[in-house]
């Protein structure tokens, strides 16, 4: 249902409006009634409308002025002008505001039915032509290799979930269900147009990386990347390797047909997608060792190197997980998350790789306290000894004990110091608002500017901790100033107008009254007229 503000300065005009038309039935609702250019633009900004219906000739603020800031905050509004025979000429003005309608008075019910349904069409035409289903589905089908690539450079350099993975490689026509997954790296030796070559490579690779049934071949940072996925339903125990035997008749194949020089370094295999970043990491390493002399123009990592079996690795995904419950999360988050992190530790695990995983956990805990503004030294006391005293703990139990402890306490000290920043710059925007309510021109992008920060992140912490818009306590802020300075000057109202950062004195008596109920003058006389210490 799209959402209508209604600006008229006479009040029948608005009400005829309100009843003499079936809103509902046009899947509209009106969200606010204004009776005048600036009240409705201080309206717009708190409701949010996607229609305004408007009067071109009003008191403070006309029409088209109105359309023109309008259009300014939100392009996205769309602007019905209501006119007079005698303003048409002026009214035109409305076309090169990008005012949408304008409907001439008088009108009837009808007429302004029939516009509001044109106009609602044109809004729904408009969504439907960037929800274009054909159009959407051709634009995807161009970009398909790109969504791809992109993908396959997250796999290699970011850790994401598999859910993630998989939800992702589904939407852009890539199958990596697998039992196990592996990263080759395929590089030529120097040679005369290099990448021309190395672009036949990859054609040639993908062909037989495909005959294969092996996965997939991308370009990537000037190599050939073959991601290789292993069946679901592969043979156990099977004699050959599939793997390996794709990876040689690409080296065969590139050898026989670009008669150029090519190395591939390749990896261990890996259990889960998240996993394969490390595995492309292990096909670099491999890839490195092609300067030795001897070397095959196969090198797997695994012959090269020897690693023990169930490294601890605090990798990626751990340490968002880990970053984001202490800055963003609750306790039991917290624990949860702990919970997993130490899961991956276990007593075949030596000591001085627990330690290093564990001093990796609490560096990370450290990084999150200094990017939120707070300092260990603070939290735990000046000289505090944290990778010492956790190497001092007698067991396993213990030093996680420690660690949860310290994570719990860095995460408590975030959260108190995020409210007290939120208090903090609520405070400034009161104490810079008090000074300068006088200013006419005083708004919230200007106080934005003032504190450096964002009108949308200003607008959202304002609400929530002062239960009142920035708007409504400026009002505020001017309404309770004029009202003392009625009651302790003899100032003309046009001068507390000004005073209070009313550049219009005729709108400052029309807000006064509608925030006090009663004219300046009627305030003042009740003032005086009320005996000391009496309600007023």
């Amino acid at each position: 249902m799209y959402r209508v503000l209604l600006v008229d300065d006479e009040e029948d005009v608005r009400e005829g409006l309100v009843v003499e038309v079936d809103w509902e039935a046009l899947d509209l609702r009106i969200v606010g009634l204004a009776e005048n250019g600036r009240e409705a633009l201080e309206m717009a900004e708190r409701i949010e409308p996607d229609i305004v219906i408007t009067d071109i000739s009003m008191p403070f603020m006309d029409g088209l002025e109105l359309a023109r800031r309008l259009r300014e905050r939100n392009p996205l509004v769309k602007v019905v002008i209501l006119t007079g025979y005698d303003e048409f000429d002026y009214a035109r003005q409305a076309v090169s505001l990008s005012v949408d309608e304008y409907l001439l008075k008088p009108f009837s019910a009808g007429h302004l039915t029939e516009l509001l349904t044109r106009l609602r069409a044109q809004m729904e035409a408009e969504i439907a032509e960037r929800e274009d289903v054909q159009q959407l589905r051709e634009h995807y089908r161009t970009s398909l290799p790109l969504l791809q690539a992109d993908l396959i450079a997250t796999l290699l350099h970011r850790q994401k979930s598999s859910a993630y993975i998989l939800s992702r490689a589904s939407q852009c026509g890539l199958e990596l269900r697998g039992k196990r997954y592996g990263v080759s790296i395929l590089t030529l030796h120097p040679t005369e147009d290099p990448e021309l070559k190395l672009f036949a490579a990859l054609n040639i690779a993908a062909e037989v990386w495909a005959d294969h049934k092996a996965g997939y071949a991308f370009m990537h940072q000037e190599t050939v990347v073959l991601l290789y996925v292993e069946p679901l339903n592969g043979i156990e125990g099977k004699a050959e390797n599939p793997q390996q035997h794709a990876l040689e008749n690409v080296v065969r194949s590139i050898r026989h047909y670009l008669r150029v020089p090519v190395t591939i370094g390749s990896s261990r295999l890996v259990d889960t997608l998240p996993d394969v970043k490390h595995a492309y990491e292990d096909a670099l390493l491999a890839l490195d060792y092609r300067l030795v002399p001897g070397t095959d123009s196969l090198i797997y990592i695994g012959d090269v190197e020897r690693q023990a079996a169930g490294k601890l690795r605090f990798d990626e995904l751990k340490q968002q997980t880990l970053t984001r419950c202490m800055k963003a999360g609750t306790q039991a988050e917290l624990e949860q998350g702990l919970q997993l992190i130490f899961r991956e530790i276990t007593v075949e695990h030596g000591r001085s790789d627990i330690q290093l995983y564990l001093i990796e956990v609490l560096t990370t805990v450290w990084k999150a306290a200094q990017a939120s503004g707070e300092e260990m030294e603070d939290i735990f006391g000046a000289g505090f000894q944290l990778y010492t005293d956790l190497f001092r703990l007698p067991g396993l139990s213990e030093a996680q004990h420690k660690v949860s402890e310290v994570c719990l306490l860095v995460q408590q000290r975030i959260s108190s110091g995020r409210q007290h920043v939120y208090k903090d710059i609520v405070e400034q925007a009161l104490t810079f608002t008090k000074k300068h309510y006088a200013d006419p021109d005083l708004s919230i992008q200007k106080v934005c500017a003032h504190l450096h920060i964002s009108s949308g992140y200003f607008c959202s912490i304002f609400k929530k901790e002062v239960q009142l818009t920035f708007l409504q306590y400026l009002m505020q802020i001017r309404m309770d100033e004029a009202r003392e300075l009625l009651r302790s000057t003899e100032l003309k109202s046009f001068e507390i107008a000004e005073k209070v950062g009313f550049a219009e004195p005729n709108y400052f008596s029309f807000c006064f009254k509608k925030h006090t109920g009663v004219s300046s003058k009627e305030y003042r006389k009740q003032a005086t007229t009320t005996p000391e210490g009496s309600p007023q």
